[in-house]
């Protein structure tokens, strides 16, 4: 008896710190699903640009698509949760291959960092690929995205600010 009475407390502390860790992935990717809908800004150049993200696969992923920047083609990126504590980019690029960037979110759970960790298509590590995205929402109808490119040792930054479209919203 008395060692179930150091045992439960024990179990429920190790069950709460799981489901805290847990809480941070899932709260990240709720977070994110807040930007479903259409979206319109600029790029770093001033150029337009429309990006639309869109919850799909029963709630369990989300996907961006960026028009207007390499092309009519777009680009698209998929969220979602790898397992209990880690959130997940994949970005299907223009460039032919698939990097894949695990999130960190900030304290104040509005800017949401992606970096690299490994890439499919990618013909040698130092190819050209996405490194790292950062996207900050400042309000509900106001983000940036941070993107950066690596290739061969040189980075190259693209930044949008982008707004709701709220011709697409009604």
């Amino acid at each position: 008896m008395k060692s179930l009475r150091v045992a439960l407390p024990l179990l429920l502390l190790i069950a709460a710190s799981a489901a805290l860790a847990q809480s941070g992935a899932q709260k990240s990717f709720d977070q994110l699903k807040s930007l479903a809908g259409s979206w319109e800004g600029k790029n770093s150049q001033g150029h337009p640009l429309q990006v639309t993200f869109r919850d799909t696969a029963g709630g369990s992923a989300l996907m961006s698509e960026i028009h207007g920047h390499h092309g009519p083609e777009g680009m698209i990126s998929m969220f979602h949760l790898d397992g209990p504590n880690r959130l997940v980019l994949t970005h299907y690029c223009s460039a032919g291959n698939q990097p894949r960037m695990q999130a960190a979110a900030s304290p104040d759970g509005k800017t949401f960092t992606f970096d690299f960790f490994d890439a499919t298509n990618l013909a040698t590590p130092d190819a050209g690929h996405m490194q790292r995205v950062v996207f900050t929402i400042v309000d509900a109808n106001h983000h940036t995205e941070d993107w950066t490119f690596a290739d061969h040792g040189k980075e190259m930054k693209e930044f949008f600010d982008l707004h709701r479209n709220e011709v697409a919203q009604k």
